[in-house]
C-alpha cells in the first residue's frame, strides 16, 4: 500500500480521491455505482445546502437510514462542514429512540420514509430536533405530523436548493475534530455514542488494510448497517483510502448473499456472530464456488473454518475489534492458522490482561483486555454527554473492553467472553461463547444464544436458546447428549429451548437481555427433571 499523508479529515481525503481516480466506482448499492467525483459533488452540494441553513462546525446531526447511497453522501457533507453525524439505530422506537437522539442534542434529523411509523411519533417529543429531512421515494412533506417547530423538508429539494456551482463556506476542518457519533450496541443497557475523530476513522481505515492485506482492485462487501463500525469505518472509509470499491449490501440475508456478491463482484466480505454460521449450513451447491470472493474476516472463527475455506474457495481471517476501539488485534496473514486465535495487536495500541483488581495476569491466564492508544485519537475520545461513563471505561489509564481474552507467549490473543457473559456454576466460570460454539458444531442446530439463569444450589446454571434447521427433528435430550462429547460435563446447559429465533440488534448481535427476562419457559426442557440415559 502506497502510504498516504494521516493528517488529512474525511473530507479531504474525499477531495484528494476525487482528483486522483475521479471516474473510478466509490459506493456500488442498491444497483448503481457512484465514483468518488460523483460523491465528492454530491457531498459538496450537500454541505452548501446545509451551511445555507444553518449547519455549523460541530452541530449534531441525526440520521434514521437504511443502508443507502444517502447515508454516506451525507456523512461527508457534514464531515466537509465541520458537523458530527450521529446514525441512530433503524431499530430504536419509543422511548429508546427518543434517549438516543436528545442525548447528542441533534438540531437535526434525516429520516427514511420507510421508517416513518418508529420516527414520527417521536417528533413532538425531541427536546432539540428543529428540522427533519425526508429520504425515500415517498417523502410527503403533508403526510408527517410535526410539531409546531419542526420543519420539514426533502432530501432532493435540498439537494436542488444548491444549485449546479454550490457554494461552500471556507471551514478548517481539523484531523482531530469529531466527525462520527456510533451508538454502542445497548445489548446489556443503555446505548451510549462514541466519539470519533477523522483521525480515528481514517487511521482504522489504513490499519484495516494492512492488517487483512486488502488491494486497489478490491471490492469490499458488507451486509451491515452503515450506523455499525463494520460498514462506515471498516468498509467504506478503507475503500476511500484505497480508491477502490465499497459495497454495501441493503441487509444480511443468508438466501441471497452468495447472489449479492455474486452481482456485486465482491473481493472481500465480513462476518460476524452467526451468520458464517448460518452460511455454513445450507446445503452445499454447484455454485458455492461462483464467485470472486478471496477473503472474509471477522469473529468468531469456528473450529470448520478450512471446511469453509475448503467448500467456498475463499480464506477465512479473525480479528478483534469493538465500537469504542475500532480493529485492534490482527491474524498474521503470512502466518500459520492458530486455532481460536484473533490475533496479535497492531502498532497503534498498547494491549494487556488485567484481573478484577487491575493488575496484569500471567501468560495463558484469562483477564479483562484493556487499551491504551501510542497514537492520538486510536481509540474513541469518550462517550458523547456521559461523562461518568466515560470515566469508567476509561478506569486507571486503560479502556477497559469487557472482554475477556488469553494470551500466549507468542503474543496471540484467544477470545474467552464477554466479562458479563460467563456462566458462573458451582465453582465454574463458563464462558457462554464456547457453549454455544460447542453445541453449533450439532449439524441440525443454527444458532444458539448461552446464559445463566437463577440456580437453587447459588450461583447460576447453565441455559441455551437454540434455533435449528427447518423442519428439524432433533431434541433436547439427543442435543444435550451431543454437548457432552462436544464440551466439558459441567458445560452441558441444564436448560434447553428451541425457539424459532433469537431476539437481535440489527448489527446481529443477539439481545439475551431478553431471553434473560423470560426466564425458564413451559417449554423449556430441564435435564435435572427430564434425565437423559448418558
Amino acid at each position: 500500500m502506497t502510504q498516504r499523508e494521516p493528517g488529512l479529515s474525511l473530507g479531504a481525503e474525499l477531495r484528494a480521491a476525487a482528483r486522483e481516480a475521479p471516474d473510478a466506482c466509490f459506493l456500488r448499492m442498491q444497483g448503481i455505482d457512484l465514483s468518488f467525483s460523483q460523491v465528492d459533488q454530491m457531498a459538496d452540494r450537500m454541505a452548501a445546502a446545509l451551511a445555507a441553513q444553518g449547519v455549523a462546525r460541530g452541530d449534531r446531526v441525526s440520521l434514521m437510514l437504511p443502508n443507502c447511497p444517502e447515508f454516506v453522501i451525507i456523512w461527508f457533507a457534514l464531515a466537509r462542514l465541520g458537523a458530527v453525524t450521529a446514525p441512530v439505530n433503524t431499530a430504536f422506537r419509543g422511548q429508546v429512540l427518543r434517549s438516543a437522539i436528545d442525548l447528542v442534542e441533534s438540531q437535526w434529523l434525516f429520516a427514511h420514509a420507510s421508517l416513518r411509523n418508529q420516527w414520527q411519533e417521536q417528533l413532538s417529543a425531541l427536546a432539540t430536533v428543529r428540522r427533519v429531512v425526508l429520504v425515500g421515494p415517498d417523502t410527503s412533506v403533508t403526510d408527517v405530523s410535526a410539531a409546531g417547530n419542526v420543519a420539514v423538508q426533502h432530501y432532493d429539494g435540498l439537494m436542488v436548493s444548491a444549485g449546479s456551482t454550490p457554494a461552500l463556506p471556507d471551514v478548517a476542518v481539523a484531523p482531530a475534530d469529531l466527525c462520527l457519533l456510533l451508538y454502542t450496541s445497548g445489548t446489556t443497557g443503555r446505548s451510549k455514542a462514541a466519539m470519533m475523530a477523522h483521525r480515528f476513522v481514517l487511521s482504522q481505515a489504513d490499519g484495516v488494510i494492512e492488517g487483512l492485506g486488502l488491494r486497489p482492485d478490491d471490492v469490499l462487501y458488507c451486509p451491515y448497517p452503515l450506523f455499525h463500525l463494520d460498514a462506515a469505518v471498516m468498509t467504506v472509509a478503507p475503500a476511500l483510502r484505497l480508491r477502490c470499491v465499497a459495497a454495501i449490501g441493503e441487509r444480511f440475508s443468508v438466501s441471497r448473499y452468495w447472489d449479492e456478491m455474486r452481482a456485486f463482484r465482491a473481493t472481500v466480505f465480513d462476518f460476524m456472530g452467526a451468520t458464517l454460521t448460518m452460511l455454513w449450513k445450507q446445503p452445499p451447491g454447484p455454485r458455492d464456488r461462483e464467485h470472486q470472493a478471496r477473503l472474509g474476516w471477522g469473529v468468531p472463527l469456528p473450529a470448520w473454518a478450512p471446511a469453509f475455506e475448503a467448500r467456498f474457495g475463499c480464506r477465512l481471517v479473525e480479528l478483534y475489534g469493538s465500537t469504542e476501539v475500532g480493529a485492534i488485534l490482527y491474524t498474521p496473514l503470512d502466518e500459520a492458522r492458530r486455532p481460536g486465535s484473533c490475533g496479535r495487536a497492531g502498532p497503534l495500541w498498547e494491549v494487556q490482561l488485567h484481573d478484577a483488581d487491575g493488575f496484569p495476569v500471567p501468560v495463558g491466564a484469562v483477564g479483562e483486555l484493556v487499551v491504551r492508544p501510542r497514537a492520538p485519537d486510536a481509540l474513541m475520545r469518550g462517550y458523547y454527554g456521559m461523562p461518568e461513563a466515560t470515566l469508567e471505561a476509561f478506569c486507571q489509564q486503560w479502556f477497559h473492553t469487557g472482554d475477556l481474552l488469553r494470551q500466549d507467549a507468542q503474543g496471540f490473543f484467544y477470545f474467552i467472553g464477554r466479562n458479563k457473559d460467563i456462566v458462573r456454576r458451582r465453582g465454574e466460570n463458563i464462558s457462554a461463547a464456547e457453549v454455544e460454539m460447542g453445541l453449533e458444531t450439532h449439524p441440525e442446530v443454527l444458532e444458539t444464544a448461552v446464559y445463566g439463569v437463577p440456580s437453587d444450589m447459588t450461583e447460576e446454571e447453565v441455559m441455551a436458546c437454540v434455533v435449528t434447521r427447518p423442519g428439524s427433528a432433533l431434541t433436547a435430550p439427543g442435543l444435550a447428549e451431543h454437548a457432552t462429547q462436544a464440551m466439558a460435563r459441567f458445560m452441558v446447559p441444564r436448560y434447553i429451548r428451541f425457539v424459532g429465533q433469537l431476539p437481535k440488534t440489527p448489527t446481529d448481535k443477539v439481545e439475551k437481555f431478553r431471553l434473560i427476562q423470560q426466564g425458564i419457559t413451559p417449554d423449556t426442557w430441564d435435564r435435572e427433571t427430564s434425565p437423559t440415559p448418558f
